[in-house]
């Protein structure tokens, strides 16, 4: 009689534990995320982002003092063009996929120090033309203050980019295009200005045989005149050699004209929202492009594009 009113309360309390399982299982919040990662794995487009500090972002970086010393921060000024979307994600300095967020870059290659650049920009424009693209990956590898010579196989950054790139592939993830923004070292002097345009042409050789992308689609900013206080005495040369670029699917966007800083060399907070729109509009007409075009978008953005 005993055992047998043990095997009935051993037999309840396993129908109660399972359905507690099964409960847990189909609870919403355990729902959304089981969607969530099948939707990254399934449907993720993603985009690299690399180059020197203007790709990693400036915007917004003002000088404080902090201990009587003086540091540059970001001022956590956010427009609307740059908001989390829950259709875009970041791949983390962890190799781990989150809501992507400004400052993209941040872990990557600066912590304080790091504002805004144009990535969220160019994903929520996408997304903006178009509600069915998908989920949106991007994979920030820029690092800022790095001459070319630093970008090619076997330096940190190559290195850094080509294995972030293949992780993002391995969680279902389709690469769509690098957005490359870089030069401004270059342009002060040594001779790294006169290679510029081999050397580069090596790197975007180098990173499609890498990734087994032959023609993976390139987006190269064709780098803006500098304003004093910087010293760019070389940027004639650099700029020509951007533009004598000369391979299949490398879209080049002018960001001449676009509104640089008090330091005369990063991009302001709205100057990056324009880039990034340039990106989106690159991207999206990319059937209209051969790469001998130049494109330059500004005439298409109000002066100012936050009102």
């Amino acid at each position: 009689m005993l055992k047998h009113k043990n095997d009935e309360i051993i037999l309840m309390l396993t129908f109660l534990l399972l359905v507690s399982n099964l409960c847990w299982l189909m609870s919403p919040k355990r729902v959304k995320e089981c969607n969530t990662t099948n939707s990254v794995m399934k449907k993720v487009q993603v985009f690299l982002l690399a180059g020197q500090s203007n790709m990693a972002g400036r915007g917004g970086v003002i000088k404080k003092i902090v201990g009587g010393n003086v540091t540059k921060v970001w001022n956590g000024f956010v427009p609307k063009e740059c908001k989390p979307n829950h259709k875009i994600i970041r791949l983390n300095v962890a190799q781990k996929w989150e809501e992507a967020h400004e400052p993209l870059n941040y872990g990557i290659d600066c912590l304080s120090s790091c504002g805004l650049g144009p990535g969220m920009a160019f994903a929520n424009e996408i997304l903006k033309k178009d509600s069915n693209f998908g989920v949106i990956g991007l994979v920030p590898c820029a690092r800022g203050g790095t001459s070319l010579d630093k970008w090619r196989i076997g330096t940190h950054p190559y290195d850094e980019l080509v294995k972030r790139a293949k992780i993002a592939e391995k969680s279902g993830g389709i690469i769509r295009g690098l957005l490359w923004y870089h030069g401004e070292s270059d342009v002060k002097g040594g001779n790294e200005y006169k290679d510029y345009k081999i050397n580069l042409e090596k790197f975007i050789h180098d990173l499609r045989s890498d990734l087994n992308s032959s023609n993976l689609p390139i987006f190269q900013v064709i780098i803006p005149y500098p304003k004093k206080p910087f010293k760019g005495p070389y940027i004639e040369e650099v700029r020509a050699a951007q533009l004598a670029i000369n391979i299949s699917n490398v879209i080049k966007i002018d960001a001449k004209g676009l509104e640089i800083g008090s330091d005369g060399i990063h991009l302001t907070t709205s100057a990056q929202v324009q880039l990034g729109h340039m990106f989106a509009h690159a991207f999206l007409s990319l059937n209209n492009f051969t790469s001998s075009n130049t494109y330059n978008f500004l005439n298409f953005f109000p002066s100012n594009i936050f009102s």
